[in-house]
C-alpha cells in the first residue's frame, strides 16, 4: 500500500472521528442489537436489521480510517523548508489575473479537502498546476470555463 499524504490537522480530524466511532457509536450499536435481539423473532425485526446495517457501516468506516492512518505520511506545514516552493501542505496566496481577485488555498490530501475552508486536494487541477512553482510565477489552470491564469503572490508554510 502506498503512503497517503495528510497534514497534521487532517490526521487529527481522522483520529477524532476514529475515537468517536470506537468509543461512542460502536457501543451504542452493540446495545441496539442486544435490545432488538431481546424482542424475540429476528426474521421480522426491523430494528435488528437496521442496527446490524449500522454496525456494518461503523466497522467498515473504522477499518477505512485505520487503514488511512497506517498508510499516512503526516506532514506538518510549519516544519517544511521548501525554500519558497509550492509543496504539499503549503498555503498559497494567488491573484486571478483576469479579474484581480485574490484567493488563498492550502494544498491538502483528498480526505481533508474543503473548498469552503480554502483547502484544495493535491489531485485538483489548481494544486497540480501550483506544485513546484514559486512566488511571482504565473500558472494556467484548466477550469470548466477555460484556462484561468493566476499569479502566485506568496507561499506560506503555516
Amino acid at each position: 500500500m502506498s503512503t497517503v499524504p495528510l497534514t497534521k490537522f487532517g490526521a487529527e480530524l481522522i483520529k477524532q472521528e476514529l475515537h468517536k466511532l470506537k468509543t461512542k457509536e460502536r457501543p451504542e450499536v452493540i446495545n441496539a442489537i442486544a435490545e432488538a435481539r431481546a424482542q424475540g423473532d429476528l426474521s421480522e425485526n426491523a430494528e435488528y436489521d437496521a442496527a446490524k446495517e449500522r454496525q456494518s457501516f461503523i466497522e467498515g468506516r473504522i477499518a477505512e480510517l485505520d487503514g488511512k492512518l497506517s498508510a499516512a505520511q503526516i506532514i506538518d506545514p510549519t516544519e517544511l523548508d521548501a525554500e519558497g516552493r509550492v509543496v504539499f501542505a503549503a498555503t498559497v496566496q494567488l491573484e486571478d489575473l483576469e479579474n484581480g481577485q485574490k484567493v488563498q488555498y492550502q494544498i491538502v490530501g483528498e480526505d481533508e479537502a474543503d473548498l469552503k475552508l480554502n483547502k484544495v486536494s493535491i489531485t485538483s487541477p489548481i494544486a497540480r498546476a501550483l506544485i513546484g512553482k514559486y512566488a511571482g510565477d504565473v500558472v494556467g489552470v484548466q477550469a470548466p470555463a477555460g484556462v484561468r491564469e493566476y499569479e502566485i503572490l506568496d507561499v506560506l508554510y503555516i
